[in-house]
Order: C-alpha cells, then structure tokens, then sequence
C-alpha cells in the first residue's frame, strides 16, 4: 500500500522558520505532480505549492517568496520550507501526491494525514 508520512510541524512564533517533509511509501512505481495543501479552521483546504517530477513549482500568492516546494526524487520525498511565517499560515498542512503504485496502470491521488502548524503572534 502507498502511505505518506508529514512530519515537521509544530508551534512557532511570527516570523520563525519551519520546514515540512512528505515521504511517499510502498510500492510505487512512479509519482508525478507533488504539493502541499492546508486547511484553517472553519476554512477549505487550499494549495499553498506544488512541484513537478521535472521541478516546476507554482506557489500561492499569500506564500510566494516565503515558502519554498523542493522533491528529492530518489527518497520520494516533498519538502516544504516555510520562512517569515504569519499567524495567518496557521493551520493543518497536508501533502498530496499523484502516483501510480506498482500493481496499477493508473495513477491517482494520495493523501497524508496531516500536520499541525501554529504560528503565534
């Protein structure tokens, strides 16, 4: 089965750093787009950046030139680096990825569970 697995998340203050991971498991035979999503309270989820096998990436007017989307390929890894953090970008973080498992001609869309980011004022 692909899993993936966020990890990074946690409380920091206005304008601190964090740096999200996403590493994609099980049998896979090829992962296309990768992307980060988030979800506030009350809210829609809604993509913050997204990344390309090729390493095209597209950002969210709210994060660009404070978030960075980068992929290590070879770990089936997506990071997401987060700088100048607002209390705004407080919220639920989710990775998402377009793969196709070994067992499969299809790709689709998978989903991580989840982590936290609390950033205070």
């Amino acid at each position: 089965q692909v899993q993936l697995v966020e990890s990074g998340g946690g409380l920091v203050q206005a304008g601190g750093s964090l740096r999200l991971s996403c590493a994609a498991s099980g049998s896979i035979f090829s992962i296309n787009d990768m992307a980060w999503y988030r979800q506030a309270p009350g809210k829609q989820r809604d993509l913050v950046a997204a990344i390309t096998s090729g390493g095209n990436t597209g950002y969210a007017n709210s994060v660009k030139g404070r978030f960075t989307i980068a992929r290590d390929n070879a770990k089936n890894t997506v990071y997401l680096q987060m700088n100048s953090l607002k209390p705004e970008d407080t919220a639920v973080y989710y990775c998402n990825a377009h793969i196709r498992p070994e067992d499969s001609r299809w790709f689709r869309y998978y989903w991580g569970q989840g982590t936290q980011v609390t950033v205070s004022s």
